[in-house]
């Protein structure tokens, strides 16, 4: 694939007028010289290879770096995106994402025309580790880009081809570990960025990584990853979720060992060994993994992720940048699937909670009361998921004196409540990437108004501001830190400067978290509210 489109773009160039020039910006990277477009006034260049096609004999090994080439590449058209079941048509976030392929293993760069030592935003696509591509018409970094900055967004390895863990995996490494393959594809990115970027205006002394849901759950463990130190100077976490991860070797909260899950496929795929397994077809694979209920996610193996992520942040071996962090009031609204159904009455909510949460009972119908039972549900999940994550990052980042910044998005329009999707998980991204004309067919749409606008260009504005600066301040708009009186940013109609986010439920979420950390037996996720095993008795550490 990758030949064919440098020998294309070879021809073309030989014929090309210099108005066609003018509108085919050419850049000579380190990596080998590459043509794009010109959009609207930024440059664009899609589909660059920054690792070795993970096919064949190397499906399931660290990436390598591309092989630099010589012939132009025509940097035109996105790459294919990494091999993912079909979404389901009936998803406000299903999108067609065209062919797919192992050989995937792309790269798309955005940047403003006479863009010199620019500072450049690496985003980390979404899609729970299983789905998405840097291709989404809703990813577009044309007008970030516009805003002074560069914008790259990457694809990594998704699902068993990412995320797979194996004794004879492990056997062939030579740090001995397994899994984490999508990890080390976004390391490699990144590491790209570091020897390309300034050929393309950015300054990789002035990175900073970005991503929604399982892409700002990458951003986690890139700061976690030792391997990932000093390839980026700021972190965007939009919706994280600091979830327990299963362990390599070892059988703990109620997770089975990682190379055991992997065995257990293997036998359950009916495939004799490894070797069959990097027969089959990817997407048959993909399809067939996905059945059996393997789980995509980070593996602690003491090599590339050390620790569980909490214990990562507790102890402070996070990477020491600024952040940014936040979530939706409406996550759970478009996300039901991760919501336990409604018992027959207030009176059963209430005696559900009282016996699994015990002595915090109190606490959490406080918060999430019985009077209005389906609300609370939504919000229980939430919060346990993504609003305990964000308090908890920015708190941490604090504790290490690196600037903090904290959001809730709680922005509403008529399309979104109508259908009963107020602040929606990812309804945040058209407003920060200014592509609101762009996102999937069934997404609710915005109306194009002043207002509608005006949040649009302050997001675009904030975010611009801290990959800049590593502060989201504006002149127009401030943003104070966390630390100062917990404050946070309120995206409603407009932005809005407020403090205690939800008074207690940090607080509740974290103990209920510390309990099943020092039990050792039950996973933190969203098993939480309804859902809830009897909590752990309350332990000394989780005072």
């Amino acid at each position: 694939m990758i030949r064919r489109r440098l020998l294309l773009a070879a021809a073309a160039a030989l014929l090309a007028s210099p108005a066609q020039a003018q509108t085919s910006p050419m850049v000579r990277a380190p990596a080998g010289p590459v043509q794009g477009r010109l959009e609207a006034g930024v440059r664009a260049f899609k589909g660059i290879p920054y690792a070795a096609p993970p096919v064949g004999a190397q499906r399931w090994r660290a990436p390598t770096t591309a092989a630099a080439w010589t012939k132009v590449l025509d940097a035109a058209e996105f790459g294919p995106a990494c091999v993912q079941p079909a979404g389901a048509p009936t998803s406000i976030y299903s999108s067609d994402l065209g062919a797919t392929s192992e050989d995937c293993l792309s790269l798309n760069v955005w940047t403003p025309a006479d863009a010199r030592g620019a500072p450049v935003m690496v985003w980390i696509h979404g899609g729970s580790l299983v789905g998405g591509s840097s291709r989404e018409a809703m990813y577009d970094g044309a007008a970030l880009a516009r805003r002074g900055i560069v914008v790259v967004s990457i694809n990594y390895r998704l699902g068993v081809l990412g995320y797979l863990a194996h004794p004879e995996l492990s056997a062939e490494s030579p740090d001995r570990v397994s899994g984490n393959y999508g990890l080390l594809d976004q390391i490699e990115a990144l590491r790209w960025v570091q020897r390309n970027i300034a050929a393309f205006g950015g300054d990789p002394a002035k990175v900073t990584v970005a991503g929604e849901s399982a892409g700002a759950l990458s951003v986690m463990y890139l700061m976690a990853a030792p391997a990932a130190r000093d390839l980026f100077r700021g972190a965007i976490l939009q919706s994280a979720y600091m979830i327990s991860m299963p362990e390599l070797r070892e059988a703990r909260f109620g997770e089975p060992a990682a190379e055991a899950r992997g065995l257990q496929l293997q036998a359950e795929l009916k495939a004799a060994s490894l070797a069959d397994l990097r027969a089959m077809v990817p997407l048959e694979l993909t399809k067939a993994a996905a059945g059996a209920r393997f789980r995509s996610s980070g593996v602690v193996d003491g090599k590339v992720l050390p620790r569980q992520l909490v214990e990562v942040f507790d102890r402070g071996e996070q990477a020491p940048v600024p952040v940014l962090a936040g979530f939706n009031s409406g996550e759970i609204r478009s996300l039901r699937v991760l919501a336990p159904p409604a018992p027959p009455s207030p009176a059963d909510y209430q005696a559900t909670i009282r016996k699994q949460y015990g002595e915090l009972a109190e606490a959490f119908l406080r918060l999430y009361p019985a009077a209005d039972m389906a609300e609370s549900i939504l919000a229980t999940t939430r919060d346990a998921l993504y609003g305990w994550t964000a308090e908890r990052l920015v708190r941490k980042q604090t504790a290490l004196g690196r600037p903090a910044f904290l959001y809730l998005f709680d922005h509403g329009y008529p399309a979104a409540e109508a259908a009963n999707l107020h602040a929606f998980h990812a309804s945040e991204l058209p407003y920060v990437f200014d592509t609101a004309a762009r996102t999937p067919p069934l997404w609710p749409k915005p109306p194009a108004t002043a207002q509608e606008a005006a949040l649009t260009r302050v997001m675009g504005d904030h975010w611009a501001a801290f990959v800049r600066t590593g502060t989201p301040k504006t002149s127009g708009s401030p943003w104070p830190a966390y630390g100062l009186g917990k404050a946070y940013v309120a995206f409603e109609d407009g932005p809005r400067v407020k403090h205690a986010l939800h008074p207690g439920m940090f607080e509740l979420h974290e103990a209920v978290v510390c309990r099943r950390r020092m039990q050792g037996g039950t996973p933190w996720n969203w098993n939480v509210g309804l859902a809830s095993p009897p909590l752990p008795p309350q332990s000394s550490e989780c005072r």
